[in-house]
């Protein structure tokens, strides 16, 4: 299929439809997160309408894999005793259909997490969800960045975001002042959001977990995806007008999601 290089901003209507079908199914979402934001993450898919599930044993993982609807693999705060743990969690993914997203954390700074997410690309994940930079050294590119901070525009890595997801056979999205979300071949944009998002931890890392929310949903996964996107710029943009800083910003983010996902 060849790469269309228009990029197309998602429609709010198709966005619309994809939360109500998330709030109408409820995915259950597997989450091998962090543990610095593993509460807000949990709020996060409660209040979009999504149910999540933090296990982290390995053979409970095992055999959880057959009742979630979506993994998330996030490696913010990767021990090495752990890898074992997330890539058959990925792998039990895989073996019944599942979607599971990738969230590589801080990927280029350091040598564990790095040669860890390239080794779990041999698996294929559905989606990866990151920064520029993350990207950029996903795809073979070198390290841009501090730690999870980025210093490449998602417009920069756009072209890294289309290779890595034409290698994957997936979605590949790129967090950052403007939300792009690509299959190798159709980019949609996503606008809006909140500079304040970027003052509280686990935002990014909570969108990767609505993102395998969005992915578990039937119709086009990359329009699905994308949703996810909006749905959070949305909850941001509601959640800066109600919020006296980045504390209550938080909070009213959260607010934001459950308001949209009750208006439909």
């Amino acid at each position: 299929m060849p790469t269309d290089t228009t990029i197309l901003e998602l429609d709010a209507p198709i966005a619309l439809q994809a939360i109500a079908q998330l709030a109408e199914h409820s995915p259950l979402i597997h989450c091998i997160t962090n543990t610095v934001v593993q509460n807000f993450t949990a709020n996060l898919l409660l209040a979009a309408g999504a149910i999540p599930a933090m296990i982290i044993d390995p053979s409970e993982c095992q055999e959880f894999a057959q009742v979630a609807d979506g993994l998330l693999l996030n490696v913010g705060t990767l021990h090495r005793e752990h890898c074992p743990t997330y890539y058959h969690a990925a792998e039990n993914a895989n073996r019944y259909a599942k979607p599971w997203v990738l969230d590589p954390v801080a990927v280029g700074g350091l040598t564990l997490r790095t040669e860890f997410c390239r080794k779990l690309l041999s698996l294929n994940p559905s989606v990866i969800r990151g920064n520029a930079s993350e990207i950029s050294v996903l795809a073979g590119g070198g390290a841009s960045g501090r730690g999870p901070e980025t210093q490449l525009s998602t417009d920069q890595a756009l072209d890294a975001a289309r290779q890595l997801a034409t290698t994957i056979e997936g979605i590949v999205v790129v967090t950052g002042e403007v939300d792009l979300v690509t299959d190798g071949h159709r980019t949609l944009k996503v606008l809006g959001g909140s500079v304040l998002a970027t003052r509280v931890t686990g935002a990014g890392c909570t969108l990767s977990a609505l993102c395998a929310a969005f992915a578990s949903l039937e119709g086009d996964r990359l329009t699905n995806v994308a949703s996810a996107c909006w749905m959070m710029s949305r909850a941001a943009e509601f959640a800066a007008r109600q919020a006296a800083g980045p504390g209550t910003f938080a909070l009213h983010l959260l607010d934001g999601f459950a308001q949209l996902r009750e208006a439909q």
